[in-house]
């Protein structure tokens, strides 16, 4: 089973409710049989019980019952932006896989009686990448049963609880990476990626750092994405090689065929006729 399956530590976080409404039906049999038993010994004739097979499951809400979103608008482009880069950026190196899902500005949903948590960006192993032409409405814990392995959060002039709130419930949930992101900050850097460990999240130094669970570094360095410059997120390999964008492919696409093209004419040949 993939590391971050649903750990017990979260299934916590919504099976006492569960087991709540597991044991009030329990009590409802309980009493039936204690009517049976009493009317057998009164009577003398045995009725045949009803036998309830009650799963907990099945109380609860599908992805198609809750709500897809907070109706809580992004503070900053940037919110939308940066995650949506690392989105596209996996959609092409793991392009062959369908093994994960990387959510942009969705409610992860792991209590059926509280609103979701909505990071800005999150990833999940083992999990189907598609679930159908519909695609995914948000991601329901109880529904994956896997535990998103990273979550990102993009901070604003508005804080939303990343350095508080947001943080302490992803430690609770057992999510390994939290990636936090304030491209605001001078003095300190403005990248910090923490790593679940004994209970809390830890800094991890440098940029970019490497996840080894994930087989991927995340990091920042200044780029170009939609004609935009500025510090982007990135992923990188082992080595610390940053992994092209979609754009950046493109771009280097047709700067090769156009020096083939000149290649081809200096020999004499016009690359037109051959296409």
């Amino acid at each position: 089973m993939f590391p971050h399956s649903l750990f017990p530590l979260s299934l916590r976080l919504f099976s006492l409710r569960l087991l709540g409404n597991y044991r009030k039906k329990k009590s409802e049999v309980d009493r039936y049989y204690q009517y049976y038993e009493s009317a057998m010994s009164t009577t003398g004739y045995a009725y045949a019980p009803i036998m309830l097979n009650y799963n907990p499951l099945h109380c609860l809400p599908s992805a198609e019952d809750l709500p897809d979103s907070d109706d809580e608008p992004v503070d900053n482009q940037l919110q939308h932006l940066i995650p949506g880069l690392l989105e596209a950026i996996l959609a092409w190196l793991w392009a062959n896989r369908m093994d994960w899902f990387f959510g942009v500005d969705m409610g992860i949903y792991y209590d059926p009686e509280l609103p979701p948590i909505v990071p800005d960006g999150f990833l999940s192993l083992g999990v189907e990448r598609v679930f159908d032409e519909n695609l995914r409405l948000s991601y329901v814990l109880w529904e994956e049963n896997v535990m998103p392995i990273m979550a990102l959060e993009v901070v604003s002039h508005r804080r939303r609880g990343e350095y508080t709130s947001k943080k302490k419930l992803y430690a609770e949930m057992e999510i390994l990476y939290y990636v936090l992101y304030n491209p605001q900050r001078r003095k300190k850097p403005p990248l910090e990626v923490y790593r679940f460990v004994n209970g809390e999240y830890v800094l991890q130094p440098g940029n970019p750092v490497w996840l080894p669970e994930i087989g991927l570094a995340i990091g920042y360095e200044r780029g170009i994405y939609q004609g935009i410059t500025r510090d982007w997120l990135y992923w990188y390999d082992a080595q610390k090689v940053r992994y092209l964008t979609p754009e950046e492919r493109a771009t280097a696409a047709e700067q090769r065929a156009q020096r083939l093209a000149e290649e081809l004419r200096r020999l004499g040949i016009d690359p037109d006729v051959l296409s």
